[in-house]
Parts: C-alpha cells; sequence; structure tokens
C-alpha cells in the first residue's frame, strides 16, 4: 500500500515510531479522545503501541493510517486512515483526528478528500464508512461537508469507557 499522500496543505505520510511523541501530545489531550473509543494516553509509550498496532495493520492489507503532517510549519496536527479495508467486499472504514489547535481549518475535509481519491481511484473500493457518536457534531459536519449518507443509527453497537453506546453510520459510495 501506499506510504503517502499529499493535498494542497497537508503531507499524510504513514505513521512511524518516531511520531509517537508528537501523537502521544495530541491523543493525550481529552477534548481530542472525547469519541475515541479508547482512553486518553497517559504516556508516549501508549503512542508508540497504537503506532506499531497500525503498522501490523497495514502489512496484512488490513488498515493504514497516516500523521497529517502540515506543510507549513512541518508539524504532525493529526491523524487519518483507514480504520478497516475489506477488500473483499469493496469497502472500509475511515478514522480520523485532528489536535485541538487545528479544529475548524478544514484539514480534516482535505486530508479524507485524499483518502477517499486513493479508496475510490487506486484501491479500486466501492464504499467508503465512517462511524460517527450522535453527539460528536464536528465530526458529522465533516462528514456532511464530503456527501457522506447518514444510514441510521446502530443502537448500543460498541461499548466505549465501560458504556453502551449509540453510533450513527455515514456512507460515501464510489457512484456518489
Amino acid at each position: 500500500m501506499i506510504k503517502e499522500l499529499n493535498t494542497q496543505r497537508l503531507n499524510l505520510r504513514r505513521m512511524q515510531v518516531s511520531d509517537s511523541h508528537s501523537l502521544f501530545k495530541i491523543w493525550s489531550d481529552p477534548d481530542v479522545t472525547k469519541f475515541m473509543n479508547n482512553s486518553r494516553f497517559t504516556h508516549e509509550t501508549q503512542a508508540k503501541e497504537m503506532i506499531e498496532l497500525f503498522e501490523e495493520m497495514a502489512q496484512a492489507n488490513k488498515a493504514i493510517r497516516f500523521s497529517m503532517i502540515e506543510l507549513k510549519f512541518y508539524e504532525i496536527i493529526g491523524t487519518c486512515g483507514f480504520n478497516f479495508i475489506d477488500f473483499e467486499n469493496s469497502k472500509a472504514e475511515i478514522g480520523y483526528d485532528i489536535a485541538k489547535d487545528y479544529w475548524g481549518m478544514g484539514y480534516a475535509p482535505e486530508g479524507i478528500r485524499a483518502l477517499l481519491n486513493y479508496a475510490f481511484k487506486t484501491l479500486e473500493l466501492n464504499r467508503i464508512e465512517a462511524k460517527v457518536e450522535p453527539e460528536n457534531v464536528n465530526s458529522i459536519k465533516v462528514l456532511q461537508k464530503l456527501n457522506f449518507t447518514f444510514e441510521g443509527t446502530l443502537r448500543q453497537y460498541e461499548k466505549s469507557k465501560g458504556n453502551f453506546i449509540d453510533i450513527n453510520i455515514y456512507s460515501l459510495l464510489k457512484t456518489d
């Protein structure tokens, strides 16, 4: 799988263990991790372990995650990628997170557009899914901006931080 994607303001590069310090700063922020299904990180080793897990999944062609590097200052501002890729059914699930200082600046949609282009044109996938907690209004706005379709709410779909939570599912098809 590809190691790098570029946009006007971003370099999306496969996460590397050397990114763990920067990503720890992002993943230790309770505002960033509020809607993630893992608690905020408290040790940099957790970021390193997360990066290593995604690398193992990438090597097995089951997922790929990129560090989002803002080009002006060459700073890691978040991550995005495919949390799960199902080649048999030509679909993938996307995920993304952005450092709070960069919220509302259009970086999430910009990075995700590059992922969508790669998914539909290079990987030849047919469907991209996004699963979002109903209260995660900012993430829902990103998906709406990218013309994802709201398909419904999966009631008590997963356990997050000890509680069963509802999940909204959104999709974008290659033909959309």
